[in-house]
């Protein structure tokens, strides 16, 4: 703590002591029952402001820790210090057993099973008038002395004031220690928090524990204060106003819990003329702080005197930027020696199976990740990268198969003791602890998930581990300042971060799930530059990744999957040669695409055009400047590997994704700017990859969803749509979600023609399905392109695609590289390396 933060909290706690000796009984009661809500409140954010659990019944605690000190000290002959503390720990321990099943679960359930337990504890006092006096309650409970002089009031507010000042104290050392930063890691993330070794139920445990500790140990001051206890004293309204103590001071900060006790405790004394009003000021209150202040009002403070401090330091020159190339370059040359180096251990993986809803998603999958290489996962949409990564390291849990790192045996341990035995994660999502600093990250994650005491920084805070963090992330390239929150990084900071803190664990095996989506090609190729540093450091990097060109730059050895099961292994020129792996991702033999159906069509007029269309999600652009045509009657084939585009675009065609610049155009319609229920009713109808279809609604009323905004003769566009898919009107009145992958996909195609499109947009529609399910699909939309219906087409199966289409573009990294009938494309070299990367 600071030391200005030091003397404030002295001078309250003398303030308040004074207090206690020049009041009058009456106010040195309530000064009591304000520092008995505090010690609550500082438990409470512990579980509320670090682990982000919410506990609305926190009197249940309170009044364990009051009752056990009445029935000890009036029925058992304890004295007042020993009752307190079996007070303090049977209120702890049941805690840890009540978080035991809590902590499962998240949300409402967590606040509906703490509701629960106050309403238990409340009905078991009254239901046992032997031990508790039932509704009468205990009375004559004698308080502690500590000098003869003082009166009963004056004893309690010392202990209270003095108890709440220490465990302030406390709650600040946990919240700078590793155990605080471990609580917020888990809060931002408990993926993520696992991936570093630790276990999120021993931590919100433990947070669950000590805040229920405090309640009891307030709890068992309470009792001799008021000298009696009864079952109304604990109701429920006063486990919410615990939780407004912790909301409205400001949760996660050191003095919120007070500054909210001052503000719970008084406002009553204030508006004791309005008592039967009480509840209605406190609703308004907590309304007012959550809109004006969502911080707590500790937080606002915060705000305005970081604003004015901004304001104060604009015209200035900032001293800090001096010196930062320095220290740069000194960080960078440190980065150099960041990977200790020692002996590894490869991973393994044998006969590797999981099943989800009696879908083998992974089947027989064996593989090696080897030390000082990387291993790429490579396949189709739907393959199974991402899944056999989630079993590798323990996020699923195999069906069949053994993973091993060397010889050690990781079969069925969780997440967090593979990461702890030496296998570290990223994700397709970064999942980095936004409350922390970016140095804190890759700090803690040098702990393993070993944390030590509970207030004790331990290594978490020393210099020699601040250090290697820094070194790491030079090492990784990152650039930015170690001190800000990751919560704000930049799309490619946050990957570089990351995996900082994944090799801050020191592993074997780094596994990395598309390190590189949504990256400039510049970052990209510092990535790959990145990547093979570590692969040279020694650490078996195993990545899946659908930028082709990176993939087969920077891989030792390629794994193909395909439908889950292993299609092939070897070297980047062996898989782009392989005939198997280009069927695989190709699909149907493309000499298909040659039939004479696909060229004798006539193309209509232009229909929807598309032209230097750019879009992205973030600074990068994803698409660069796409321009096609689609014509009246035509099947057009968007063909590309993962991540080219061809999804973004197809948003954006849709109105679910905004561009940045360039027209789009259906009909001479403006698309631009337009929302997605307008573009609907202009004729450009998306069917969605995923299917996405309600899966509560049955069928029928998915069907008619699809005319939403055109109910006429809907009916009998039902009707029709039930004869093209003969198999929906046998499952017509059932729920959407129980229906098969194949279903679905009818369904949403159904309900898309329900809205009488001019031009439909399929997007991925045979993804995830079965070869038998593909067939029926496909002919379905071989019938629609008969019936001059106008198509553009996304879809993996690119041979297939290719068979029904007249034209075909091809997309690779935002552009358009190739485009021209199916033919042309079926023959150009372009559609293979656009899925295989380019040949070397």
């Amino acid at each position: 703590m600071k030391l200005k933060s030091l003397a404030a909290g002295a001078a309250l706690v003398v303030v308040a002591l004074a207090l206690a000796f020049t009041l009058n009984s009456y106010y040195v009661f309530v000064l009591a029952n304000i520092a008995l809500i505090a010690i609550v409140g500082i438990g409470l954010n512990v579980l509320l402001g670090l682990t982000g659990q919410v506990s609305f019944g926190h009197v249940g605690f309170y009044a364990i820790g009051a009752y056990t000190v009445a029935i000890l000290t009036t029925k058992a002959g304890w004295s007042f210090w020993p009752a307190w503390g079996a007070g303090t720990l049977i209120a702890a321990a049941l805690g840890a057993v009540l978080a035991l099943p809590a902590l499962r679960v998240k949300g409402p359930y967590l606040a509906m099973i703490t509701i629960a337990f106050s309403f238990i504890v409340q009905h078991a006092i009254v239901e046992m008038p032997d031990l508790t006096g039932g509704q009468n309650g205990i009375m004559g409970i004698m308080p502690p002395q500590l000098v003869a002089s003082w009166g009963p009031e004056q004893t309690v507010t010392v202990l209270a004031v003095l108890a709440a000042a220490v465990l302030m104290i406390g709650y600040a050392l946990l919240s700078r220690g590793t155990w605080g930063a471990a609580m917020r890691a888990v809060n931002d993330s408990e993926t993520a928090a696992q991936s570093i070794g630790l276990n999120p139920l021993v931590v919100k445990t433990a947070a669950f524990t000590l805040s229920a500790a405090t309640a009891g140990l307030a709890g068992g001051l309470f009792a001799p204060l008021s000298s009696f206890v009864t079952a109304e004293t604990f109701s429920f309204m006063q486990s919410i106003l615990f939780v407004l103590v912790v909301i409205v001071g400001g949760a996660g900060t050191i003095v919120g819990p007070i500054v909210g006790a001052l503000i719970v405790g008084m406002l009553p004394e204030l508006l004791a003329s309005l008592e039967s009003y009480r509840l209605l000021f406190f609703g308004a209150l907590l309304l007012l702080v959550l809109w004006v202040a969502p911080e707590g009002l500790v937080g606002l403070w915060r705000q305005v005197m970081a604003k004015l401090q901004n304001v104060a330091r604009a015209g200035g020159v900032n001293e800090s930027a001096e010196g930062q190339p320095a220290a740069a370059a000194a960080a960078a040359a440190a980065g150099a020696l960041a990977l200790p180096q020692r002996k590894r251990a490869s991973l393994a993986a044998d006969g590797l199976g999981i099943t989800f809803g009696g879908v083998r998603a992974v089947s027989e999958l064996s593989m090696r990740v080897p030390v000082g290489a990387v291993t790429s996962l490579i396949g189709p949409n739907g393959a199974g990268k991402t899944t056999a990564l989630n079993m590798l390291s323990g996020f699923y849990r195999p069906s069949t198969g053994k993973v091993a790192l060397g010889s050690k045996s990781l079969t069925g341990l969780s997440a967090f003791r593979i990461a702890r035995a030496g296998v570290a994660r990223t994700y397709q999502t970064s999942q980095l602890f936004g409350t922390l600093s970016v140095e804190d990250n890759v700090a803690l994650a040098m702990s393993r998930g070993r944390l030590g005491g509970l207030l004790a920084s331990g290594r978490y805070r020393s210099e020699t581990v601040r250090q290697q963090a820094r070194a790491l992330l030079a090492f990784c390239g990152y650039e930015g300042s170690p001190a800000i929150n990751a919560a704000g990084l930049a799309h490619v900071d946050r990957r570089l971060v990351e995996i900082a803190r994944a090799l801050a664990t020191d592993p074997d095996a780094l596994l990395l799930d598309e390190p590189a989506a949504g990256l400039s090609r510049e970052d990209k190729d510092r990535l790959a530059t990145l990547l093979r540093r570590i692969a040279d450091a020694g650490i078996g990097v195993a990545l899946v990744e659908h930028d082709m060109t990176l993939v087969m730059s920077i891989s030792d050895q390629l794994v193909v999957l395909d439908a889950g099961r292993r299609l092939a292994v070897g070297t980047p020129s062996e898989v782009q040669n392989d005939p198997a792996v280009k069927q695989a991702y190709l699909g149907e033999s493309l000499e298909v695409a040659s039939k004479e159906s696909s060229t004798t069509r006539t193309p209509g007029a232009e229909l929807l055009g598309v032209d230097a269309l750019v879009a992205g999600y973030g600074a990068e652009p994803v698409l660069h400047g796409i321009s096609l045509q689609v014509r009246a009657g035509e099947m057009v084939a968007l063909l590309g590997a993962n991540g080219a585009g061809k999804s973004t675009l197809m948003r954006t065609l849709a109105g679910l994704h905004g561009s940045q610049s360039g027209a789009m155009h259906i009909d001479g319609h403006q698309l631009e700017g337009r929302a997605a229920e307008d573009i609907v009713g202009l004729g450009l109808v998306l069917v969605p990859e995923g299917r996405q279809v309600f899966p509560e609604l049955s069928v029928l009323d998915n069907i008619r969803l699809g005319a939403f905004l055109d109910q006429t003769d809907r009916e009998a566009r039902v009707e029709s749509m039930l004869q093209r898919f003969p198999r929906l009107r046998e499952r017509l009145h059932q729920r959407a979600g129980l229906l098969s992958g194949g279903e679905q996909q009818m369904l949403a195609v159904a309900r898309g023609l329900m809205s009488r499109p001019r031009v439909l947009l399929l997007d991925e529609p045979s993804l995830g399905l079965a070869p038998k399910v593909i067939a029926e699909l496909f002919a379905a939309l071989d019938r629609l392109r008969e019936e001059n219906m106008t198509i553009l087409l996304v879809d993996q199966m690119a041979g297939l695609a290719l068979a029904l289409a007249d034209r075909a573009y091809v997309m690779e990294g935002g552009h358009v590289v190739a485009q021209g009938t199916a033919a042309e494309i079926a023959a150009n070299d372009e559609l293979a390396d656009a899925y295989l990367g380019g040949h070397g």
